[in-house]
């Protein structure tokens, strides 16, 4: 019993001591940067951690329980310049909380039940420039001590419960103020004097934000020579006629940009009549944005005819139409319209119009021409439209035109060579489906050109001259399409000046030696996602300028250490990660090469092997050289055997027939012949043999027999040997058919060199050739030893006419009847033959 009681009575004093630890003793917080920034969100800290070195200079404690923040609270930290203390659940902030913090630019309180704050919380901060008290319970800007904070550009106080719009008199010592954020408070009225210090000290940098107030009365007048940067007013009247009052209420404001409209989620106005934006005739507004206002006037000339004087207009999620019918004398000079609907493309009519914006658009299906005389910026981008004829002056009405951007929309049949649009200087067709691409060149007039971007395009490159003219192309991002054979040609010729090259994923198998001989100053090329095989790199040694090369996502299994010379020197990034690296001692250089350059290499260590199996998802870089390292000797022994094994049985092979061919001339040479000729051809020449050879030799006078394989061979003795002994050793002579099909077969090669050696042994010319038809050159060249017996040798050439018949039987029996024994028939048989040859003559 007494051991266990001393037991609990030791544990006690454990248990409290572990009870008094924090977490920020065992749970530390993560390092982002060393001795710079550091995030200790959501660690359960109940105090600020005293484990954070003093030099750092962002800190992110948000989400944790310091609810009481005192004097001095961060003076360990005197070069912090961020420090974000979201839903800290703090309520209380004493005098001094943030002294010593000279350098603290960016101080955020967001989501904090503030109960008590002291006049002096926010002294010390002679820097501060950015103040966040979003959702702190705040009532009143006039309780907020931030008078003296006189280099704050950003106050953000929104999702409070302020009631007054009346800013307080230090608003005249904040004169670097560039961003109030009221929004999402209860504001409903503004009055003339809740302005009085912007009438006394105007913050001419000032933008308001009050969206999400519950706006209902701007008296008249308050705003009057007033003069701000920008005012927001967004979901913020439950109807028409008091959106209309408060706008009329804005009379005499002189402002740089206006916002008006509802958010998403946030839609009050079920209707919008015309004459809402009737009140802005009396203010004096530079940009202008409208945004989701869902049932916009199907005539808007009336609702922008007090904004023809802006020089920027910004449309956004309207359902608008008729603004072709716009007067072209506005002085809009920028127009920007995003992610609204149209029945079909507003042919618009702008004189002073430079800029025009219009991408994310509905329901239209072809582009119409426009006429924008001054217009120098073009973006149409995501609004699937179709273009039947692109580009020239005729489409766009202007001569002006330096930036234009046709990306992702759908069929754009390229019939004109920019014609009139020759100060283009950026040009995007990126995910647009490219027509007739390859018919001409289509962008010989943009010699100022600098940017180009034809990737995904569907197009597939045939013509060499595709870029002719482009000298002064910078980027050219072609990601996507394809060539012809799957090779890259030489297509870049007049680029000397481009630095940026893009071929990924072309589906690119080879490189021409020549395709890059061209660009001297290209710095960047991306040639992955492709299906090269081998890191070629000769086509790429004239690139002097080259420092970023991509290869990887490609097929490449290894390289030779020749080619790796070729590599330019100023190269400073490799990428060759996800290739098909073969780990095997055949390409031992190339695994060295790899890690002597580890530095060029990018990522190196995701470079892994795919063959052989026991290697394969392994790094390259594991690969050891020692497993090379077999006895030269052992190589060099096993070459030499296998090498004369080799030869050895080639030898036997070669001297087996021979010995056949000897032996048999020694058993048949005194003898008579059986035959008179054995012919050698292709059994696809069967047909000419039997109607035309042994028709005319063995029915003919005097008559020839024959030696023909599908007759004369005995049945079950080998190929081999039937040639040899039935057709060489009892015959006088060889008659060898010549046509592209003996050429091409194997037997009839073997039988032509049997007579070669059977020629020989025999000491007489006892071969006939037979020329069936014209051989190519190049293909009889195949066999080089009848190619020079037909070149220096006689021969008979088959001419299917009656006169070359006639020539090529008589040649042919007179060539048979030399060394033929006489017989008193064959003399007669002969004499007739003659006689006839001299009458035919």
């Amino acid at each position: 019993m007494i051991p266990r009681i001393c037991l609990a009575v030791a544990t006690i004093p454990a248990m409290a001591f572990l009870s008094c630890l924090r977490s920020e003793t065992w749970d530390p917080c993560v390092q982002v940067v060393p001795n710079i920034s550091y995030q200790c969100m959501e660690l359960n800290f109940y105090k600020i951690p005293d484990n954070i070195p003093t030099s750092v200079k962002i800190l992110d404690l948000s989400f944790n329980y310091l609810s009481h923040l005192d004097s001095y609270s961060f003076s360990s930290f005197p070069e912090l310049q961020v420090l974000d203390l979201s839903r800290c659940e703090i309520q209380t902030i004493e005098d001094d909380a943030y002294q010593g913090l000279d350098h603290l630019s960016t101080l955020i309180l967001t989501g904090n039940p503030i109960q008590s704050l002291a006049l002096g919380a926010f002294s010390g901060l002679p820097s501060l420039q950015k103040l966040v008290a979003v959702e702190t319970n705040l009532t009143s800007l006039e309780d907020f001590p931030i008078g003296h904070l006189k280099t704050l550009k950003e106050l953000n106080v929104a999702h409070n419960h302020i009631h007054s719009f009346k800013l307080p008199e230090y608003f005249s010592n904040l004169s670097n103020l560039e961003h109030l954020d009221l929004s999402k408070n209860k504001i409903q009225n503004i009055y003339h004097e809740d302005l009085w210090v912007l009438h006394q000290v105007p913050l001419l940098n000032l933008s308001l934000d009050l969206s999400l107030n519950p706006l209902e009365f701007i008296e008249p007048g308050a705003f009057k020579e007033i003069r701000l940067n920008g005012l927001t007013l967004r979901s913020n009247f439950n109807s028409s006629d008091v959106m209309k009052t408060c706008i009329q209420g804005l009379a005499g404001l002189k402002i740089n940009q206006l916002v008006l409209g509802e958010f998403k989620n946030e839609r009050i106005l079920e209707t919008f009549d015309k004459s809402v934006l009737e009140g802005l005739c009396n203010l004096t507004i530079e940009q202008f944005q409208i945004a989701r206002f869902g049932e916009f006037p199907d005539d808007v000339s009336d609702v922008f005819n007090c904004l023809a004087n802006a020089s920027v207009i910004f449309l956004s999620s309207l359902n608008l139409d008729g603004l072709e019918a716009l007067p072209k004398d506005f002085r809009w000079q920028h127009l920007e319209v995003v992610n609204c609907k149209f029945e079909q493309f507003p042919a618009l009519k702008f004189n002073y119009l430079k800029k025009f914006v219009f991408k994310d658009n509905k329901d239209m299906n072809t582009f119409i021409e426009i006429n924008l005389p001054n217009l120098e910026f073009l973006d149409l981008n995501r609004n699937r439209l179709s273009f039947k004829g692109c580009c020239s002056q005729n489409d766009f009405g202007t001569t002006k035109l330096k930036h234009l951007d046709l990306s992702f929309n759908e069929i754009i049949t390229m019939n004109s060579n920019f014609l009139g649009l020759e100060q283009l200087e950026y040009l995007d067709f990126q995910h647009s489906s490219l027509k007739q691409v390859n018919e001409f060149s289509i962008f010989l007039s943009l010699r100022n050109l600098y940017y180009l971007d034809i990737s995904y395009t569907n197009t597939h490159v045939v013509f060499h001259g595709i870029f002719a003219g482009l000298v002064s192309l910078q980027t050219l991002k072609m990601a996507g399409n394809s060539f012809q054979n799957n090779l890259l040609p030489d297509i870049f010729t007049e680029l000397t000046n481009l630095t940026i090259l893009d071929l990924s994923k072309c589906q690119l198998e080879q490189v021409s030696q020549r395709a890059f001989h061209s660009l001297p100053s290209l710095q960047v090329l991306n040639m992955s996602h492709n299906r090269l095989l081998s890191l070629d790199t000769l086509p790429h040694k004239p690139l002097h300028s080259l420092r970023v090369l991509d290869f990887s996502n490609n097929l490449i299994v290894a390289s030779k250490e020749q080619e790796l010379q070729h590599l330019p020197r100023s190269l400073a990034f490799l990428n060759l990660t996800r290739n098909d690296f073969s780990c095997v001692c055949e390409h031992q250089s190339f695994l060295q090469w790899v890690k002597d350059q580890k530095r060029l290499l990018v990522g190196a260590e995701q470079m892994v092997c795919t063959q052989p199996l026991e290697m394969q998802g392994m790094p390259v870089l594991s690969f050891r050289n020692t497993t090379c390292q077999i006895s030269k000797t052992i190589i060099s022994v096993s070459v030499l055997t296998v090498l004369l094994v080799s030869v050895a049985g080639i030898l036997v092979y070669k001297f087996y027939f021979h010995l056949m061919l000897f032996a048999g001339c020694k058993k048949y040479g005194r003898g008579e012949s059986t035959y008179d000729a054995f012919v050698i051809y292709s059994s696809q020449d069967e047909d000419w043999v039997r109607n035309e050879l042994v028709k005319n030799l063995e029915e003919g006078v005097p008559p020839f027999h024959l030696c023909l394989h599908y007759r004369d061979f005995i049945p079950g003795v080998a190929i081999a040997a039937n040639i040899i002994q039935e057709g060489f050793h009892k015959s006088r002579k060889v008659i060898v058919v010549v046509s592209q099909h003996f050429i091409q077969s194997r037997w009839c090669i073997f039988e032509y060199e049997i007579a070669q050696t059977w020629q020989f042994l025999r000491s007489h010319a006892g071969i006939i050739f037979i020329v069936l038809q014209k051989l190519e050159k190049s293909l009889l060249r195949q066999q080089v030893e009848l190619y020079r017996l037909l070149s220096r040798n006689t021969y008979l050439e088959w001419e299917d006419s009656v006169l070359g018949r006639h020539i090529f039987w008589r040649r042919l029996k007179k060539a048979l009847l030399d060394g033929k024994p006489s017989s008193p028939e064959g003399i007669e048989d002969s004499e007739s033959n003659q006689h006839e040859t001299t009458a035919f003559t």
